[in-house]
C-alpha cells in the first residue's frame, strides 16, 4: 500500500493574514506541516496552493506544489483537483493533511492511511479521541462523532452526542467544568480518501445536514458511504487557527529546542 498526502494551504485567511507563510521558529508555517509529512511513509508530499507567493516559498525549500482553483469551497474540492491533475488511479490512498497542523505527528498520517487501506466497506478514514471535560462536549466548535461496532461513522454533530438522557435531564445537571466519562468522541480533521471517491464527492450537492451542522463530511454519510473512525495512535496537538494558536505553538516549538 502506498500512499500520498495533499495539504491544501490558502493564502487568504480572515483571522490570519498570509497564514501558510507566518513564521514558526525560523521556518514558513506550511514547510513545518511539509516537513512533518515528509517524516511519514508517504510516497508523495504535495502542497496545493492557490497563491504564486506559497507555491515560491514551499519551491524554495524543495517540496512539490500543484497550482489549483482559487474557486475552491473547500480542501476536499482542492484535493479531488490535484488528483486529476497528477492522474491519480482511482484506487489511490490521499491523506489531506492541514496547512495549519505545523506539529502533526506523522503517526497519525500513516495511521489514517492505514485505516483506509484496511477497511473492504470505507471510502474514508478519519481519527477521533476521547473527550474528557463537559466544557469541550457542549462546544460547538469541537466536533463530536459517534461509531458503530465496526468502527465506522453513525454520525458527526457540533451537539453532544450521544446524549445522556438520564443524567442530563435538565440544563442545570451539565456542569461545564465537569469531567465526563469515556462515552464521548472528539472529532479530529485529518482525513484519508480513495481517489474514485473524490471524483463523486465533488458531484454531490450539498445535503441538509450539511447545512445545518456545516459539516463537509456528512454529505459523504448522507450518500451512504462508510466512513472508518479510529481512536489516534497519539496525542495531535491542536492547529493554528488564531494568534493565541500561533502564539501556543511557537512556544512549544522554542521549548522542543
Amino acid at each position: 500500500m502506498t500512499f500520498v498526502v495533499v495539504i491544501p494551504a490558502r493564502y487568504s485567511s480572515t483571522r490570519l493574514p498570509a497564514k501558510p507563510l507566518l513564521d514558526i521558529g525560523g521556518k514558513p508555517m506550511v514547510q513545518r506541516v511539509w516537513e512533518q509529512a515528509n517524516l511519514s511513509a508517504a510516497a508523495r508530499v504535495i502542497v496545493a496552493t492557490d497563491d504564486q507567493r506559497v507555491a515560491d516559498v514551499v519551491e524554495g525549500f524543495g517540496g512539490e506544489v500543484c497550482m489549483t482553483s482559487p474557486t475552491h469551497e473547500s480542501g476536499t474540492d482542492r484535493l479531488q483537483e490535484v488528483a486529476e491533475q497528477c492522474d491519480f488511479d482511482d484506487a489511490q490512498i490521499i491523506v489531506n493533511v492541514q496547512g495549519d497542523e505545523p506539529l502533526i505527528p506523522p503517526a497519525v498520517i500513516d495511521q489514517v492511511a492505514l485505516n483506509l487501506a484496511g477497511s473492504a466497506r470505507a471510502e474514508m478514514a478519519t481519527l477521533a479521541k476521547p473527550i474528557h471535560t463537559m466544557a469541550d462536549l457542549l462546544n460547538p466548535n469541537v466536533v463530536k462523532v459517534v461509531v458503530d461496532s465496526s468502527l465506522h461513522a453513525l454520525y458527526f454533530s457540533r451537539a453532544p452526542i450521544p446524549w445522556d438522557r438520564d443524567a442530563w435531564h435538565s440544563r442545570d445537571a451539565l456542569d461545564e467544568q465537569g469531567a465526563v466519562g469515556g462515552d464521548w468522541a472528539r472529532h479530529i480533521g485529518i482525513y484519508a480518501y480513495r481517489v474514485g471517491f473524490l471524483h463523486r464527492f465533488v458531484t454531490w450537492p450539498m445535503g441538509r445536514l450539511e447545512q445545518l451542522e456545516k459539516l463537509e463530511q456528512l454529505r459523504a454519510l448522507e450518500q451512504g458511504v462508510a466512513i472508518h473512525v479510529d481512536e489516534s495512535c497519539v496525542e495531535i496537538p491542536g492547529g493554528v487557527d488564531t494568534q493565541e494558536d500561533l502564539d501556543r505553538v511557537r512556544r512549544l516549538l522554542a521549548g522542543q529546542q
